[in-house]
């Protein structure tokens, strides 16, 4: 048995893993990462964000062209296959497992390929996928393992024609009818790719509001486009079981309803990835859904090993766990890197995207908050115009006395992008956090960012 030592081992090399360890070896410490595939990168590269999201790129670029009258010049509307797109997505996962590859490399990060265990609190040992035993004693850990989708043990996810959100991109062909079960971020985001490729898509979500963390006006918006582009949406439902057969899957729900497609896509929850780590051998106990508590510091309860990511639940994105890494690896190094992760946007990648950052309608009236809204509809904005992408807006919600702003909401094109303005002029101090800073600052003329001023007046012009 090989036996290494090192200042800190990072389990894990997803966005929270990478962040901890280069910020770790940057401050002059002896860093090891272990993964348990073969390449870095984690599940955000090979199953989660990564995929996901060159998929729903390369759908929007082919609703673009079925639906632009000025393509018509080169051709009738064509429609691709789910294996045709997927392939996009696995080009972008290589150029990401090389950049990453090269980050270890660069910054003198040794990298493990293997399943990780606690023996004690300072011994990671690894099984290599050879079945070589190696030894890694270190001062500190980074737990920062991930998660998988969660799977009841009374659905057979081994039936060919059920899959989940990691699964799915083993898909060999593009469902006629498809059965979502789950209407979270993950489901609804599928949700719109597949009913863009023209798959007919039955989403059930458990609760009465599709995503209700968010501002009750955008989901909404959310649930009529989704309607409108062929998603059947079933609110408060719940599965009674779930029926494999030889060419379809049958859904029968407790209501006594019954849905049948060609494939059923299960987006219900995730677990973290601990039930390998032997935790019991340093006394950390993970929840129901394996997650590990930590402190504000991404201290577990063992003084020298933290937890970042996925593995410790909200927010459970990959912006977020990349920062939490760090601040993991700057609470170790004891620099002036730390902070706690709650400035965090939302950002779903449904089609049209929404993004958003601080308090919704919803929260500043139950708080009894005096607000006003500001809103700018995109049908209206020069540069929507000329891109085609006139669905979707931008709200400002602002202090009537104050002018503070409180929240930023945004549906449609480059929301994702455009919510990050908002979220810099709210970290600022006094006045510079005022909805008056967008109507006294020039913005590029045409861009989607104007929208901010747009709605800054439309929301001052509401004040009396």
């Amino acid at each position: 048995m090989a036996v290494y030592n090192y200042d800190v081992v990072v389990l894990g090399s997803g966005p929270a893993g990478e962040g901890a360890a280069m910020s770790a070896a940057k401050s002059g410490r002896k860093v090891a990462v272990v993964d348990s595939r073969k390449l870095v990168g984690g599940n955000c590269t090979h199953l989660g964000t990564i995929p996901s999201k060159a998929l729903r790129h390369s759908v929007r670029q082919i609703l673009q062209f079925n639906t632009n009258p000025m393509f018509r010049q080169i051709g009738e509307p064509r429609w691709f296959s789910f294996p045709d797109v997927l392939k996009s997505a696995e080009l972008v996962i290589d150029k990401q497992v090389a950049s990453r590859t090269g980050y270890y490399a660069r910054n003198r990060v040794d990298v493990f390929f293997g399943t990780a265990s606690f023996a004690d609190e300072h011994t990671i040992e690894v099984v290599t996928h050879n079945g070589v035993v190696e030894k890694l004693v270190t001062k500190q850990v980074v737990v920062a393992t991930g998660s998988r989708p969660y799977r009841p043990a009374d659905v057979d996810f081994s039936h060919p024609r059920i899959y989940d959100s990691d699964t799915i991109l083993n898909l060999s062909h593009t469902p006629r009818r498809m059965i979502i079960y789950g209407a979270g971020v993950i489901g609804c985001e599928y949700a719109s790719i597949f009913s863009g490729l023209g798959v007919l898509v039955d989403l059930i979500d458990n609760r009465d509001q599709l995503l209700s963390f968010l501002d009750d006006e955008i989901s909404d918006a959310l649930s009529y486009h989704l309607r409108n582009n062929n998603v059947l949406i079933r609110h408060n439902e719940e599965y009674e079981r779930i029926e494999g057969q030889d060419h379809g899957v049958v859904l029968h729900l407790k209501s006594g309803k019954k849905i049948k497609a060609d494939a059923l896509l299960w987006c219900n929850g995730r677990t973290g990835n601990t039930d390998k780590l032997a935790l019991e051998n340093v006394g950390i106990e993970a929840n129901g859904r394996g997650q590990i508590a930590v402190d504000q510091h991404y201290r577990t309860s063992v003084a020298n090993i933290y937890a970042a990511g996925d593995v410790i639940g909200w927010p459970s994105l990959a912006s977020a766990a990349y920062d939490q890494g760090r601040s993991a690896a700057g609470s170790i190094v004891e620099d002036d890197s730390w902070h706690f992760i709650n400035d965090v946007p939302t950002g779903i990648y449904t089609i049209p995207e929404i993004s958003s950052i601080g308090k919704n309608e919803q929260e500043l009236t139950k708080e009894k908050i005096p607000y006003e809204v500001g809103k700018a509809f995109f049908k209206s904005m020069a540069r929507a115009q000329i891109s085609n992408e006139r669905v979707g807006m931008l709200k400002i919600l602002f202090h009537r006395e104050t002018l503070q702003i409180l929240g930023v909401h945004c549906f449609g094109y480059q929301a994702s992008e455009i919510v990050h303005i908002g979220q810099a002029i709210m970290n600022q101090k006094g006045e510079a956090n005022t909805i008056k800073y967008f109507i006294n600052t020039t913005f590029n003329y045409p861009t989607m960012a104007e929208a901010y001023r747009v709605a800054a007046f439309d929301g001052l012009n509401r004040l009396f």
